[in-house]
């Protein structure tokens, strides 16, 4: 996901806010990087579920009060453009497996983006509310130096996602797949099919399109919204769950390491702005597995043999959370 895109603002600096849980986060900072640098010596190996969690937590149980002028309706569109979602009354779905540890379970995956996007720029512009505001619909998303797209990358690791989360007894749904709709799903539909579906767990897959040098993933969770049609107050302790659980599997599968630019190093980040995220009633987090305008990170994200590592981690993280839940 390039935060270029209209629905992908980049976070704005934070002011220094001198509060003692502020204090007490930036003192678990260091004891992040320490425990990277020794899973780095040793390989990342031995520890259950508790371990691999990751060991920073964010503010977003701690943050109140809302941002932005209020707007009412959460999935609000007309008749004369509507909504992909609208259309999309069934989406990708498997029927749960006979027996399994996630049986009874349902987790909804959202490719971010849809490779049909940029035949739509008009459909894709329109804006919907977000709750704290109004944004795009959806966005093209980013791509490597070499042209390989975001939306088609977002597709690949879902599918094996999915794939190891059905072996498992989930019943698994996607927001879009194999070019249906042709664009979108909007922002408000994509969280909408979550909230329909009530998932126990939602993702939306992304990678990044930051500047070069920039290097790492982050997993992105939602902040306190109550404004427009939008209530997080009941997903943000759940989510922050879920996303740590995903955090930390991400690295033993992958070995890569939280991103340098952003999330002090912790690989978590909590923000307000993400309509997929404001409007969502279930657990749900954003992950963003590398950036692809870095030459380094791009030669892991086009790398089949690294996106199998990718969906492992997430499917590994998303199994710890339900399994804790």
């Amino acid at each position: 996901m390039s935060y270029v895109g209209p629905d992908f603002d980049p976070p704005q600096p934070r002011r220094p806010r001198f509060r003692p849980l502020t204090v007490a986060v930036a003192a678990l900072v260091p004891g992040a990087l320490l425990g990277w640098l020794v899973y780095e010596a040793v390989g990342g190996t031995g520890g259950g579920d508790g371990a691999d969690k990751a060991t920073v937590q964010t503010s977003a149980t701690s943050a109140s009060g809302s941002t932005g002028p209020s707007a009412a309706g959460s999935t609000a569109t007309d008749d004369k453009h509507p909504s992909p979602s609208a259309t999309l009354t069934s989406p990708t779905s498997s029927a749960p497996a006979a027996s399994g540890s996630l049986k009874g379970k349902v987790v909804v995956i959202d490719p971010g983006h849809n490779p049909g996007n940029f035949r739509h720029t008009a459909e894709i512009n329109r804006q919907v509310d977000i709750g704290t505001n109004r944004k795009e619909c959806d966005t093209t998303g980013t791509s490597t130096n070499a042209g390989y797209p975001e939306a088609q990358f977002t597709l690949d690791v879902s599918h094996r996602l999915k794939a190891l989360l059905e072996k498992q007894g989930a019943t698994v749904k996607l927001t879009h797949d194999n070019g249906s709709p042709a664009w979108g799903p909007c922002v408000d539909g994509r969280a909408e099919i979550g909230n329909k579906a009530h998932a126990d767990a939602a993702i939306s897959i992304h990678a990044d399109g930051s500047a070069v040098g920039n290097r790492g993933f982050h997993v992105i969770l939602p902040g306190f919204v109550d404004a427009g049609g939008a209530d997080t107050s009941k997903i943000v302790g759940p989510s922050a769950d879920l996303g740590n659980y995903i955090a930390g599997k991400f690295v033993r599968a992958t070995g890569s390491a939280p991103a340098n630019y952003i999330g002090d190093g912790s690989g978590i980040v909590t923000r307000k702005d993400l309509g997929g995220l404001n409007l969502s009633t279930v657990p749900k987090v954003f992950i963003e597995c590398g950036n692809m305008r870095d030459s380094k990170d791009a030669a892991l994200l086009t790398s089949s043999t690294w996106r199998q590592k990718a969906a492992q981690g997430i499917s590994d993280g998303i199994v710890s959370f339900l399994h804790a839940s």
